[in-house]
């Protein structure tokens, strides 16, 4: 059961609905178990407990508690217990005293060995008992009235059976929900049908098992610890189903919720607040000076510091918030119900309070503090793609006015109707095919001949002409356009190499990947089936990811990289030398390719140590048996430079710039024939 009172087993407030509720809950079964209790009398008590399968079913439901069944998404605490078959059987066997009795044991039991509260413990008693209670009358109204209809007795017996277990279903989700509801303040109907039916299917499942207990009782009491192992093969599948749910929808290092749950829970409560004409609140928090932590101490303790964060975070929010890790260093706190801006306000500063404690690692002390952006719908945005970034927007202010919290602030949004319009634009444009591509050439500098091209999106935008990445991949990567968005490149990019190679045009093509694409869980998938409905081999794909990808959120782009390695593409880190990525982290990745920034290329022609550094960097890629490919070389010196220092291959306007899909074949021949020649 869901514990009513606190993820932290604080008990309810005094007073209180939910105090209310529990304590008269847990007088009802209180006076059901005693009363029920007073049938046994001293002599049957005494018989009782000289029967070894008494004594057998108390362990088999003690470890039935110990043992539950949970659906994948819900807490374990919220599971049904392996034992319900064997105290539904000894209410058939033995009748409700002696099942009340043995399960208020079990329960209590239970409730020890796993550290439960004495009120939660009580309220579960309390609980078991009513629901029991309901079985047994159900069972003794039904079974003389069925044993007489025109049917053998074993199917009367049977589905007396049935009802007995639709009633102790119903009675005991309806306790159990009601609590949650009251805890969580949503309407009850609104969590009433929630799982319900993986929790009726894992409860038919364990209820049909009770006629056979009940026939292995009379036979033998040994049969009766045989169905430890089917019950044991049941939790252990349930384990691994959760294990993967909780896997695809958590954070690894923090357990907190990631990106794709918060989507997921944020629509449902947004979908809630519009019945309800309610308002959902978001709170988006970025740690000031993180990085420092990491580049000091290394990514080991900036680690800890944030499962530090996760947890006070995690402690200090309402019941019903959801805390979610979105990547790096930035957090996200729903808030499903929330009164107005100033009560989001509230929960930010409690949270900003709960992170200024100081925190003790590698036997420093870190003084954490945090900047956070709040946005509430409906009244800064109506849906929860636009609410993400208007929280984020706050964030931004408040970071860079250094005033800790800010809510959405439409006067110091000053591009945001301009970005909302281009916005539409460009979904828009993604529908009616208005990305083209422009493919610039990288050439051998061993002998000048092309040895792949890098695929560049272009926008025809219906005013603005031909827009170029950096007016428009901004909103691709702060909105939920970048799947569509990949999708297109992947498609148009790998139609255009399919033409090719019928014209013996064999030369890889690169495709450019933004932080957001790379940690999309579907981009392996997207990149497979693109491959395969235009029928190019996955070698003639090469996959650019950008230094911020990998350095956002490391470990998940680790994870990314291997995902896409397998897929058997080439890998390439674009934009090597801008001053984020170190040589130690490369080491790491399975990566063909190392493009050094122009940037950094440009500083070939140094005499005054550039060109050493340089060298020096080129030297260790390429030792670490990747090629280094010299971008934006815009002159013969700088290619003599590159070539030099170990570059095997360069790209820039000295050899070509971007070209339409029509003058690449072209360009390629007029290369290889001698007849092209740089500039």
């Amino acid at each position: 059961m869901k514990d009513p009172s606190s993820s932290r087993d604080i008990g309810p407030r005094a007073g209180t609905p939910l105090w209310w509720y529990t304590a008269s809950t847990m007088l009802a079964g209180t006076v059901l178990l005693v009363s029920a209790s007073l049938e046994i009398g001293l002599a049957e008590l005494r018989g009782l407990a000289a029967e070894p399968l008494i004594w057998v079913l108390l362990c088999m439901i003690v470890l039935g508690e110990l043992r539950p069944v949970y659906s994948p998404g819900q807490p374990r605490s919220s599971g049904t217990p392996t034992s319900l078959p064997f105290s539904f059987a000894v209410v058939v066997f033995f009748g409700l005293p002696v099942a009340a009795v043995l399960q208020a044991a079990a329960t209590a039991v239970g409730g020890t060995v796993c550290g439960h509260a004495p009120h939660r413990t009580a309220f579960n008693a309390a609980q078991y008992t009513l629901s029991l209670g309901v079985t047994d009358a159900v069972l003794r109204l039904s079974l003389p009235y069925l044993l007489q209809a025109p049917w053998p007795s074993a199917a009367g017996e049977l589905l007396a059976m049935a009802l007995a277990g639709t009633a102790y279903f119903v009675v005991n989700r309806v306790l159990i929900i009601c609590a949650v509801a009251m805890h969580e303040r949503v309407p009850l109907a609104q969590v009433l049908f929630k799982g319900i039916g993986q929790q009726a299917y894992v409860n038919a499942v364990l209820l049909s098992l009770a006629p056979l207990v009940v026939t292995a009782m009379t036979h033998s009491v040994l049969y009766v610890p045989l169905f430890a192992v089917p019950l044991a093969a049941l939790h252990t599948s349930a384990l691994l189903s959760v294990k993967r749910d909780h896997q695809a929808n958590h954070d690894e290092l923090t357990g907190l919720a990631n990106r794709k749950l918060l989507t997921v829970r944020a629509r449902e409560e947004i979908a809630h607040a519009r019945q309800r004409d309610g308002r959902v609140g978001l709170i988006l928090l970025d740690l000031d000076r993180f990085k420092e932590v990491n580049d000091t101490l290394g990514h080991p303790t900036g680690d800890r510091l944030l499962q530090t964060v996760a947890r006070r975070l995690s402690h200090s929010v309402r019941p019903g918030d959801l805390v979610s890790r979105l990547g790096g260093d930035e957090f996200a706190v729903l808030l499903p119900k929330v009164r107005d801006t100033e009560a989001a306000r509230e929960v930010a500063e409690r949270l900003r309070c709960a992170l200024a404690e100081p925190v003790r690692l590698e036997g420093m002390d870190f003084d954490l503090e945090a900047s956070m952006g709040i946005a509430l719908f409906p009244d800064d945005a109506p849906d929860f793609a636009l609410l993400m970034q208007r929280a984020d927007v706050a964030m931004y202010v408040a970071k860079g006015g250094r005033t800790g919290v800010e809510s959405y602030d439409p006067g110091k949004d000053r591009n945001s109707t301009a970005r909302l319009s281009l916005y539409s634009e460009l979904r828009r444009g993604l529908a009616e095919g208005a990305l083209e591509m422009y493919y610039q050439p990288k050439v051998s500098l061993a002998d000048g001949r092309p040895v792949g091209l890098e695929a560049l999106a272009r926008w025809r935008h219906p005013t603005r002409g031909l827009l170029t990445p950096d007016e428009f991949i901004p909103v691709v990567e702060q909105s939920n356009l970048f799947r569509a968005f990949t999708g297109q490149v992947l498609h148009t990019t790998l139609a255009r190499v399919a033409e090719w190679r019928e014209q013996k045009i064999d030369l890889p093509v690169a495709v450019n990947l933004c932080m957001r694409e790379l940690l999309d869980p579907e981009l392996p998938s997207t990149v497979a089936t693109a491959l395969r409905e235009h029928g190019v081999s996955s070698r003639d794909l090469v996959l650019e990811i950008g230094e911020q990808a990998l350095i956002a959120d490391a470990n998940a782009a680790a994870a990314a990289v291997e995902r896409l390695r397998d897929l058997g593409v080439g890998l390439a880190l674009d934009d090597f030398g801008t001053g984020h990525f170190t040589l130690a982290a490369l080491a790491g990745l399975p990566l063909d390719e190392v493009k050094i920034h122009e940037s950094f290329t440009a500083r070939l022609a140094d005499d005054n140590g550039g060109r050493t550094v340089v060298s020096a960097a080129i030297t260790l890629v390429r030792a670490m048996g990747m090629r280094a490919t010299a971008e934006g070389v815009q002159s013969g010196e700088l290619t003599a430079a590159a070539r030099d220092t170990g570059c095997h291959a360069a790209q820039g306007h000295f050899f070509s710039p971007p070209l339409s899909p029509r003058d690449v074949a072209g360009w390629i021949a007029a290369r290889e024939h001698g007849t092209l020649t740089s500039p």
